[in-house]
């Protein structure tokens, strides 16, 4: 594209922000803000209006989703707005939403470390601004699988075990229902935890959010 952008930068690094300005500035579009946590992104998008938001996924304070999570904030109130996420993670939760936001125009998803050119991440800056959706491969592969039935995976002990966790029993409890030991109940969530893609965190949060995978499927 020809056509000058004015551009809100959010991205937590200072060198990899520094230099995105600069890249942009030789490519002819102007950055007229940019910041280093979500907080910022959303009061820039405010004050400036711009013809595209280029943000990290994980910024501060808890450098999780808040980036991406602003993204779809920003798109809710301004569904033409573009977006295009720039980052080394797959958020999928908010993924999803940001590319179902708005009619799904104007909004990109490309990973950092598979921006092979200069000219691709370029190209996919223009594409975006014009109403275009460019999103890597790889994103929409993580996509699909979190659609599919998230306890396919599971063998039928670990099944088992999940709906033993649904009733409320105790990990003792089970272990007396399938004359077990507690360890190899423990083993048994612990797979059951990393197969459902559910990341270390707080225990009692992660099993209620197991639960919560077994009732929906």
């Amino acid at each position: 594209m020809d056509r000058s952008l004015r551009v809100v930068l959010a991205e937590d690094s200072v060198l990899l922000r520094e230099g995105l300005i600069g890249l942009l500035s030789r490519c002819g579009h102007e950055v007229v803000a940019a910041v280093g946590d979500a907080q910022a992104l959303v009061a820039a998008v405010e004050e400036h209006t711009p013809d595209i938001v280029v943000t990290d996924v994980r910024m501060p304070p808890g450098f999780q989703d808040e980036g991406l999570h602003a993204a779809v904030r920003l798109r809710e109130k301004r569904p033409a707005l573009p977006v295009l996420v720039l980052s080394q993670y797959v958020q999928r939760t908010y993924a999803a939403e940001l590319l179902d936001s708005g009619d799904g125009s104007g909004v990109g998803y490309l990973l950092k470390d598979r921006v092979g050119q200069v000219e691709q991440f370029v190209d996919a800056l223009g594409e975006v601004a014009d109403g275009g959706t460019v999103v890597d491969p790889e994103v929409v592969r993580q996509l699909l699988r979190r659609r599919r039935d998230p306890l396919e995976r599971l063998t039928p002990r670990e099944r088992e075990v999940l709906a033993l966790i649904a009733e409320g029993k105790s990990n003792g409890a089970i272990a007396r229902e399938l004359v077990v030991s507690e360890a190899a109940v423990g083993k048994h969530i612990g797979n059951i935890l990393t197969k459902l893609d559910l990341p270390p965190a707080d225990e009692t949060h992660r099993r209620v959010l197991a639960v919560l995978a077994y009732l929906r499927a």
